[in-house]
């Protein structure tokens, strides 16, 4: 287990990073609100987070198989205790309090909380051919009645090269136009506002060396307040909504039964 001190100094500095970016520069407004940070790990336990992902024949893995939608692997936690060395040391300080309320400073999103249920969070594995349709994510925790708020993104990814593709797409809320794309390096976080018209993804099937699949972290953060009607095409819960289903979720679908 990593130390309990330097944890929380590595989580001050993530925080520190996350504050003092520039705006136009780090964070930016649009098509939606969004930051990128290079290096936003200390580079030695970024190492130690990417030689601890488990090889995709280990069982805590889930496949995504939809043609042209989704085609990927995601791990299947249940709970921290799922989670590799080093890894679950990064997932508890991006779910502490010192990260929490960095985020809710820069993207003014008051009393952000994690999920300790990892409800679509996690590990995302990608192979070559793989890909992301254009999306919004889905807007509701079942687990605990919350309003999904803040994505985050870390990338694993040592020698990207730009013939790899797998770039992260920044859309127009009609999911039509690329505004922008930024490439998944290693060390690097991406966070950004998820709403109802942060229309993001990787479209485009990924060219990825067999031996060296794209890779990252996801994690999710929620608020008990919903999403600003301005920022919602719905109040009631929906999965993933997505570009090629002409907005509808992988059962063709805008709304969805919930617990």
């Amino acid at each position: 287990m990593d130390n309990q001190n330097i944890l929380k100094k590595y989580a001050n500095n993530i925080a520190n990073k996350i504050i003092r970016s520039k705006t136009n520069h780090q964070y930016f407004i649009k098509p939606f609100k969004h930051l990128i940070v290079n290096n936003i790990l200390e580079d030695n336990f970024a190492k130690n987070c990417l030689n601890n992902f488990p090889d995709l024949k280990n069982k805590n893995w889930e496949k995504s198989n939809l043609e042209k939608i989704e085609i990927k692997f995601r791990s299947a936690w249940k709970s921290e205790f799922d989670i590799p060395p080093h890894l679950v040391s990064l997932v508890r300080i991006l779910n502490s309090s010192i990260i929490l309320k960095a985020l809710s400073i820069k993207f003014k999103i008051p009393k952000l909380m994690p999920d300790p249920y990892f409800s679509g969070g996690g590990l995302n594995v990608t192979e070559k051919g793989g890909l992301l349709d254009v999306h919004v994510d889905g807007n509701y925790h079942d687990a605990s009645g919350l309003n999904r708020r803040i994505n985050i993104l870390i990338y694993f990814n040592r020698g990207w090269k730009k013939n790899w593709g797998g770039e992260f797409g920044l859309y127009d809320k009609n999911g039509k136009k690329c505004l922008k794309k930024v490439s998944p390096i290693f060390n690097r976080l991406i966070a950004f506002d998820t709403h109802d018209y942060s229309m993001h993804g990787l479209p485009n099937p990924i060219n990825f060396p067999k031996n060296n699949p794209r890779k990252s972290l996801i994690l999710y953060y929620y608020t008990k307040e919903p999403r600003p009607k301005s920022l919602s095409r719905t109040n009631k819960p929906h999965s993933a909504l997505w570009s090629k289903k002409k907005f509808k979720d992988k059962r063709g679908k805008l709304l969805r039964n919930y617990t």
